[in-house]
């Protein structure tokens, strides 16, 4: 894990009365929230923790997050795990290579996410291989004025 926080890149906002809002990133910088089991290796459930660390991280997971780490975008891993997997998860984290930020622990469990914030949020769902990514455009769910 790299020593260093985004709170380094964190600048000043304010709103429209010059009162201060939640610092934000550089626009050049992206913050990943990236899972764990199911996206960068087999998906390997809290009841079964021996497997975690046996399992294999995908090759094309690991080359795209290094590669967006190292320029300089934040990654932070947001898994289901609880503090009890803290030390064989961040084992294998660093055993496998994987650069990152962070990590939070004990996402909530089942899927089907929805996810409300105050800052612009983008999904992008995990099918089965890291690739840089592109622009599409889709139908989304927004409140009703």
């Amino acid at each position: 894990m790299n020593s260093t926080s985004n709170s380094q890149l964190l600048k000043a906002a304010f709103n429209e009365k010059g009162e201060a809002l939640s610092p934000r990133l550089p626009e050049t910088v992206k913050n990943f929230l990236v899972d764990i089991d199911g996206t960068v290796c087999d998906d390997v459930p809290n009841e079964d923790p021996q497997r975690m660390s046996t399992v294999l991280p995908y090759p094309d997971a690991l080359k795209i997050l290094n590669k967006w780490y190292d320029e300089g975008h934040i990654i932070t891993f947001f898994t289901s795990r609880t503090e009890a997997h803290r030390a064989i998860t961040e084992a294998w984290l660093e055993r496998h290579g994987f650069k990152y930020h962070a990590i939070i622990y004990c996402k909530p469990r089942g899927g089907n996410y929805h996810w409300i914030d105050n800052h612009i949020v983008k999904a992008t769902r995990f099918k089965g291989k890291f690739t840089d990514l592109v622009v599409e455009k889709h139908e989304i769910e927004v409140f009703k004025p």
